[in-house]
């Protein structure tokens, strides 16, 4: 990249969010609706006015603190959350490079349903995932379960959304993601925080999902998406002054490098479905991984099965019972996993593009 390349301005014209006070106000008392909160209406009306300036003054980040040695700008004003979670994933990353420690699985059960909320019950994908963890178990894995379906069960679980920073410039997606916690806009309680050293800590992945609509559940490609910072994201919000787009358009063109956070571990997963689409969903979900150079843990650890196959839905669960079949491959899939885990540390198993990378940059 040469000089005489001229850093683009950022393209704006969209409407404006902006709210109202009114609206801002009537949105934010509307978690309250319960009467039992009618004798401390006086008292909310007094935080909505404090959470109303906190929104129109867009303080984002209340507490930072000096970035400080080892940043582009040591004298920049750092998110707090953001450096707590920074230290998180050096800590995973340390446990994940100590070779005396045990080899680490994490599980993810993809599918939103289970018998904590409205559908009653638990799901497929939560059995299958049990059956995969105790087989990593029986290699002597550790495992850690990600249970996606506690997005939709349990109280202030959330993954926001990606916003897209990627595509303005690489630089301007972090490492870790630092467009949340963002108090000013209500948006808190990201899941994602805890779910990156999870990630690096792992020596391999393995991944359950139903098909819904062709597509992953809901709650895995939130996850997903909020995973891009993991494949050439910034550790250093200092060097584009947060979310300065214009800085972070400058430092891509200059030359990125590109760095990928979770290249080398192994993975396996499991799509199944009723009807449609799990081929599909597996596909998808594999190419993924394999695009942020995950290394796939054999040749059959990736599954697309149909279980019940336009069975009523009532019965499912019976089909699963019987289906002795797809419970032994999700058995196989989990000791090919731990297989390659093991054979990654010993040196068995090379990633034959190490130390190559190609033209074209996501």
């Amino acid at each position: 990249m040469t000089d005489a390349v001229k850093t683009p301005e950022p393209r704006k014209g969209m409407p404006s969010p902006e709210l109202t006070r009114e609206v801002f106000v009537k949105r934010f008392l509307s978690r309250y609706q319960d009467p039992a909160f009618d004798s401390m209406r006086e008292a909310l009306d007094q935080v909505a006015a404090v959470a109303w300036d906190g929104y129109i003054e867009g303080r984002k980040s209340p507490l930072t603190q000096k970035a400080g040695a080892g940043y582009a700008d040591p004298d920049y004003d750092l998110s707090m959350d953001w450096i707590h979670a920074h230290e998180a994933i050096k800590a995973a990353q340390a446990r994940h490079d100590d070779a005396g420690g045990p080899l680490r699985a994490l599980l993810v059960n993809g599918s939103s349903r289970s018998e904590h909320t409205c559908p009653g019950e638990m799901s497929k994908s939560w059995r299958l995932t049990m059956i995969a963890e105790a087989t990593l178990k029986a290699a002597g894995i550790e495992t850690t379960v990600l249970d996606l379906s506690r997005l939709a069960s349990e109280y202030g679980r959330e993954i926001h959304p990606c916003k897209a920073c990627f595509s303005t410039a690489a630089a301007l997606c972090h490492w870790p993601c630092s467009c949340y916690p963002n108090y000013s806009l209500g948006q808190v309680h990201d899941w994602m925080n805890d779910i990156y050293p999870l990630w690096v800590e792992a020596h391999g992945v393995f991944i359950v999902t139903p098909v819904n609509w062709y597509q992953t559940s809901s709650s895995l490609k939130l996850m997903i998406d909020r995973l891009v910072c993991a494949d050439g994201g910034n550790p250093d919000p200092t060097l584009t002054h947060g979310k300065d787009a214009r800085k972070a358009k400058a430092v891509e063109l200059a030359g990125w490098d590109y760095p990928r956070h979770l290249a080398g571990r192994t993975f396996a997963v499991v799509a199944h479905g009723d009807v449609e689409g799990a081929e599909n969903v597996r596909r998808s979900v594999a190419d993924w991984l394999k695009s942020i150079k995950l290394i796939p843990a054999g040749p059959d650890a990736e599954i697309d099965r149909y279980i019940g196959y336009f069975e009523p839905y009532a019965t499912s669960h019976d089909a699963l019972d019987k289906d002795q079949d797809v419970q032994d491959e999700v058995r196989i899939a989990a000791e090919e996993l731990a297989r390659s885990m093991r054979a990654r540390r010993e040196g068995r198993l090379v990633s034959t593009d190490d130390g190559l990378e190609g033209p074209r940059q996501k």
